[in-house]
């Protein structure tokens, strides 16, 4: 009995550890860099799917019209028991009864088609295929712009993490000088205000924190939703915001560059080869069509009787009176007339993103130099108000003054570091081809 209340304790136990490990791995945050945020994003964001299914229509369009030009072929069997009345087709003789039969008819019968000249129809399949392509572009530069709004969101909670570490960083250093500032109220070297001052600025540290918690919290669902993921999956960030220099690129090449390079620009020229198609196909329609039909069966009273029979044809229409062709290629003109003023916005909009990323890039770089510098200014300034504090050399108001400038130090760091980053990834969106080059400019190896 007393063995086998050991194994039914252990058996009680190992079920609860079990159950505990299961818990503990299901409550495990996920950590991602941000190569797998976007990879997520790449394959789960909503853009994307559209963007897919977008193409896999535009598939079947292009199937449809060429289908046109393609052999079409029938099969027809038909079984027939009828009576016919001769009167009333006209069909009158003396002693010869108005209603003949009833009788059977059978006639089982395969039909061909094939267009051998269509011009109409050639064109319209050709200017399908320009749509499937101009969509596959479109598809792609879906994927690139999910790249880049991906890093960007990643950025941006990064930012939160950094500002909750010195927010807590902050409140760990206003802990320490308000035991100063309580100890040396007490040992006579402050007065009470000091130790009132170091106890306001300690609460107002702790509120930033709570501030900068939330904000971080809040950005990871952000985060979460945007790569398809529930927002109750709880998220970590596996890499901290850091500096990763980036070598400038000439403007004038790289905007050569960007044009071959950008999807969304070839797409606009992948659709006016589509309308050009179109145009053709309109002015097609007055051109003659030369089609071949054909057919060949049985047909009899009864199965015994059955006589096989066939016949071939050709036909040639020509279209002598159509407005709609009119209206048609008005419609059509307007729509090139549109897109080319769109292409030649886009042509300006990509010089203007990519010297902007430029500029972007070198400024933030130096500003980055600058608030590094900065903030070690700070932290010096903190340390030596807090000797003169400590020895009795002045009130606190000096300490809390350099805790006011090292936060905004800190701050302004953040800051520089979110901008130069999300400035190299503006210059990766601008010179097209995100999804091949991207990797390139992430800091880690």
């Amino acid at each position: 009995m007393r063995s086998r209340a050991r194994w039914v304790t252990l058996v009680v136990a190992l079920s609860f550890a079990g159950g505990a490990t299961i818990d503990a791995q299901q409550s495990a945050p996920r950590r991602l860099t941000l190569r797998e945020a976007i990879g997520l994003a790449l394959k789960q964001n909503l853009s994307v799917r559209v963007a897919s299914t977008q193409v896999e229509e535009l598939e079947g369009t292009r199937d449809r019209r060429r289908a046109s030009l393609l052999p079409h072929a029938s099969g027809d069997a038909l079984a027939n028991r009828e009576n016919i009345d001769l009167a009333a087709l006209g069909i009158s003789f003396p002693s010869v009864p108005t209603v003949v039969g009833p009788f059977n008819h059978y006639d089982f019968r395969l039909s061909a088609s094939q267009s051998v000249i269509d011009r109409h129809s050639y064109h319209a399949w050709k200017a399908g295929e320009k749509q499937e392509e101009a969509a596959k572009l479109d598809y792609q530069d879906a994927r690139d712009l999910v790249i880049r709004q991906a890093a960007g969101l990643y950025l941006n909670s990064q930012a939160s993490a950094a500002e909750v570490e010195a927010a807590a960083s902050r409140v760990t250093t206003s802990q320490t000088l308000e035991k100063l500032a309580h100890d040396q109220h007490a040992q006579g070297l402050a007065t009470a205000v000091d130790e009132v001052r170091a106890q306001v600025q300690l609460a107002r540290d702790q509120q930033n924190l709570l501030v900068a918690r939330n904000t971080y919290q809040t950005s990871l669902l952000v985060l979460a939703h945007f790569l398809g993921l529930s927002p109750g999956a709880p998220l970590e960030l596996a890499e901290p915001m850091k500096f990763h220099h980036v070598e400038s690129v000439d403007a004038d090449q790289a905007l050569h560059t960007a044009l071959e390079a950008r999807s969304d620009y070839a797409a606009l020229l992948k659709q006016r080869d589509s309308l050009d198609e179109q145009l053709k196909a309109s002015r097609a329609r007055y051109l003659p069509t030369l089609s071949v039909n054909g057919d060949y069966g049985a047909i009899g009273r009864g199965f015994n009787t059955l006589a096989g029979t066939g016949e071939i044809q050709g036909t040639l229409t020509v279209t002598l009176f159509d407005r709609d062709r009119a209206g048609e290629k008005t419609e059509l003109q307007s729509r090139v007339k549109r897109l080319n003023a769109q292409i030649d916005d886009l042509n300006r909009e990509i010089e203007q993103e990519l010297r902007t990323a430029l500029l972007n890039l070198e400024s933030t770089e130096s500003q980055v130099t600058v608030t590094e510098a900065a903030l070690h200014l700070a932290e010096r300034e903190l340390n030596l108000a807090q000797d003169r504090f400590r020895n009795g050399v002045t009130d606190n108001i000096e300490v809390v003054t350099a805790q006011a400038s090292l936060a905004s130090a800190q701050d302004d760091r953040i800051m520089a570091l979110a901008q130069h980053a999300d400035a190299v990834m503006a210059l990766v969106r601008s010179l097209g081809g995100t999804e091949k080059i991207y990797q390139m400019y992430l800091s880690e190896p």
